[in-house]
């Protein structure tokens, strides 16, 4: 909460082992973008896993008002059309999805938090194209990257880059 408050975008790293609570995490921010006008993208790097992250969502933040929207490669045209015409109007609050969230020709009205999901199954590059979808003041959207793999990429990004890091060290009760 602290790190979104900030003038400048963040850029931090939640490590956890699976089910220690790294998607309820991300909800939580993706709340509190939205509740500051913000539109919120959640990227996993599988249909399979963006797909458990919007059934996972979407029955919890539904209920509170957030608009959802689902865009993956293998949508059918005329859905993806309409997902990238609810993004880019604002009409979406948080767009849950694959690589196609950062594809040429996908707008967003105000993105200030992309979450990415597996951060190192992407590229650089990659990460970069969906934060700079962004509106903050900075010209980026704030950054989470989440990772239950320590693997070295992620070890020495968070040495050599300007990663904040959270761990979440043990599985919830």
């Amino acid at each position: 909460r602290r790190d979104l408050a900030l003038a400048h975008p963040m850029q931090r790293l939640l490590q956890g082992d699976v089910g220690s609570g790294k998607t309820l995490v991300a909800a939580c921010a993706a709340l509190q973008a939205i509740e500051s006008g913000y539109q919120a993208a959640l990227m996993a790097p599988t249909e399979v896993l963006a797909e458990q992250h919007f059934h996972k969502l979407e029955p919890l933040l539904a209920p509170l008002g957030v608009r959802i929207a689902w865009l993956t490669g293998s949508l059918p045209a005329k859905a993806k059309e309409q997902a990238r015409a609810a993004i880019a109007f604002g009409d979406v609050q948080l767009a849950i999805g694959t690589h196609a969230l950062f594809q040429q020709g996908i707008e967003f009205a105000n993105l200030g938090l992309a979450i990415i999901d597996e951060q190192h199954r992407f590229g650089v590059q990659q990460r970069h194209l969906l934060r700079a979808k962004g509106g903050s003041e900075a010209g980026e959207a704030h950054q989470l990257l989440m990772s239950a793999t320590p693997i070295p990429r992620t070890l020495s990004m968070s040495y050599m880059a300007d990663l904040d890091i959270s761990v979440i060290d043990e599985l919830p009760p």
